[in-house]
């Protein structure tokens, strides 16, 4: 948390109020490391994208309940057509995803730093009846509550800003 507001902080004190969602984007296109990391940060959503899309797939097979006996190849294929076809109507539909982004950073990715990883330390300590770890789960629990709090401030920051 300290590391993560660290560099929110020298970012902010850097660029100030023009600071583009993109960092990278505040720097100039002749910096050569810039480029690098531009090059290197669409090589990672290249192929980190089938890894986030099959688990979409997935949990749309699993919200719809589909039975792992009717998850054949010729069902996986259309579904992932259907998805596909949805996802790239709307990227080229929709021109401002700023909103979107900022209160889905904000909710479920604090919820998915500190929220979370809190709540399943403290059920394995409980289901594994580990007496001895109360200062790590208090620990654990108190990081959870900062990222409810640091959500809750995100959010009404993005509310704002929209």
């Amino acid at each position: 948390i300290v590391l993560m507001a660290l560099i929110t902080a020298l970012g902010f004190s850097t660029f100030g109020e023009s600071c583009s969602g993109l960092v990278l984007n505040n720097y100039s296109t002749s910096d050569l490391w810039m480029s690098g990391s531009r090059i290197a940060v669409a090589i990672s959503l290249v192929f980190s994208y089938p890894l986030a899309f099959v688990g979409c797939r997935d949990g749309v097979l699993d919200l719809l309940e589909v039975p792992a006996s009717k998850r054949t190849s010729a069902n996986l294929n259309m579904l992932t057509i259907g998805l596909l076809c949805i996802v790239t109507f709307l990227a080229s539909t929709l021109k401002d995803l700023s909103l979107v982004l900022a209160l889905s950073g904000a909710t479920l990715g604090n919820a998915l730093t500190y929220v979370y990883p809190a709540l399943m330390y403290r059920a394995v300590v409980k289901q594994q009846k580990r007496t001895n770890e109360n200062a790590g789960v208090a620990m654990a629990l108190s990081s959870g509550l900062l990222g409810i709090v640091m959500g809750i401030i995100g959010a009404k920051m993005a509310l704002q800003g929209a």
